[in-house]
């Protein structure tokens, strides 16, 4: 892929994409939605069978647990980018398999590199992997970590809440530091500016 692409050029790459098993089945693709000049991105597992259906990312169950949070921190949904690891539903909503996931990366590190953001939220253990492949979601959860030039914010996937109620105060309070993290990063990002 060239390096002048833009999201939507990568978009369009996605929709005819057949790298792996997972076209077979898609009704759309799920490529991404949002601002691609945000700060903030946030990257989720697989699209679901909502998500397939509407070609938008979290626009399910999980979705409107998503949507809460980020509202909870007065976060704008269309300010900021959400994709996922892969971008076509894998079947049944069973987890992205190894190639699917290595299927998707270039597409992935493309947009993250358009995008460009002071923070990478990922949501569940899939997308932590990326970054972190050998750390745990329950360890590295509502913490920053450093990957190649990108802050790193892992989260619980908003999915977790609908089977386990208990874990929505843990993601609150996580969504909770992401406004004081973005001011501290854009402070940081202006002084060296400056320099």
């Amino acid at each position: 892929m060239d390096a002048s692409y833009s999201i939507t050029d990568i978009a369009s790459q996605i929709s005819k994409c057949k790298l792996c098993e997972l076209h077979k089945d898609r009704t759309l693709t799920v490529p991404g939605d949002g601002d691609p000049n945000s700060k903030i991105m946030i990257i989720g597992e697989a699209p679901g069978q909502n998500e397939d259906q509407k070609g938008i990312p979290f626009v399910g169950r999980a979705g409107h647990i998503l949507d809460s949070l980020l509202e909870s921190i007065n976060i704008d949904r269309t300010k900021i980018f959400i994709t996922n690891m892969v971008k076509c539903r894998p079947p049944k909503n069973r987890d992205p398999n190894v190639k699917e996931i290595i299927q998707c990366t270039d597409f992935l590190d493309h947009q993250i590199s358009i995008i460009n953001p002071l923070v990478i939220i990922t949501l569940g253990r899939l997308s932590l992997k990326k970054f972190l492949p050998n750390t745990s979601i329950k360890i590295a959860r509502g913490s920053i970590y450093k990957w190649k030039q990108y802050n790193i914010f892992p989260i619980y996937h908003p999915a977790a809440a609908l089977y386990n109620p208990k874990l929505l105060p843990k993601m609150k309070s996580d969504f909770k530091k992401i406004s004081s993290l973005i001011e501290g990063m854009e402070t940081d990002f202006k002084s060296t500016q400056m320099k």
